[in-house]
């Protein structure tokens, strides 16, 4: 499918931002010399700006050019989602940020769903008995759960949180997973976790989920300081 003009336009200028030729509260140039500059008619331009401004990037002004925002203090989920899809590397220190919100919903919405659906649950493990030992596949399969249990929850702002991420997740998870070591830790993991929900405990499946997810921050934290432990 071809790509809108707007999304085009509307890219160009966050890569600006990010690059910083576009400064925090610096203006845009007018709609009528943007659109002369992309060639293209107003109503375009226009289009352009209100997704920039919906994603956080800008604020636009009535009457006046719009200004860039503070995009890490203005922004939302959709920043972040764009920021990284200008990266062709996941930044290591950003996936600790994202592991550091997993500590901060996974158990919450783990407990959810095995308060209300923990046979479904159960169900989600069904794959893991023949996940090869790959990062890609480990990747799908983490996905694969937390999304799952994301949507098995009653509180549906989970799953849309993780909707928001779910290119950036797998990538992340690719990367982590590289490590062998990380998988080996994840597979007993899921061994222990799933021992947890078949005996109905759902205050130790919580912490086990917890723990793990502390776990992987430490063991990221380990593999960026070269293998030694902090």
């Amino acid at each position: 499918m071809k790509e809108r003009s707007s999304d085009i336009i509307s890219r160009d200028i966050s890569r600006s931002i990010l690059r910083g030729e576009l400064a925090i509260q610096e203006s845009l140039q007018s709609e009528r010399d943007l659109a002369a500059h992309y060639k293209v008619g107003r109503p375009t331009i226009r289009e352009a700006l209100q997704r920039l401004e919906r994603d956080g990037w800008i604020t636009s002004r009535k009457g006046m050019p719009a200004i860039v925002n503070d995009y890490w203090k203005q922004g939302n989920l959709m920043t972040i989602v764009t920021i990284l899809q200008h990266e062709e590397e996941i930044p290591d220190a950003f996936i600790i940020h994202m592991l550091e919100l997993r500590v901060a919903i996974t158990p919450a919405y783990f407990r959810d769903a095995l308060e209300n659906n923990r046979l479904k649950v159960i169900s989600l493990f069904a794959p893991f008995e023949d996940v090869a030992d790959t990062a890609e596949l480990y990747a799908e399969f983490d996905w694969h759960i937390q999304h799952g249990v994301a949507m098995l929850s009653p509180n549906p702002i989970y799953l849309l949180i993780l909707n928001s991420f779910k290119d950036v997740y797998i990538r992340m998870a690719e990367k982590y997973f590289n490590d062998s070591t990380h998988r080996a830790a994840s597979r007993d993991y899921y061994d222990h976790l799933l021992k947890r929900v078949l005996d109905g405990d759902i205050q130790q499946a919580e912490q086990a989920v917890r723990d793990m997810m502390e776990t992987s921050i430490e063991l990221w934290k380990q593999k960026m300081n070269g293998g030694r432990k902090k």
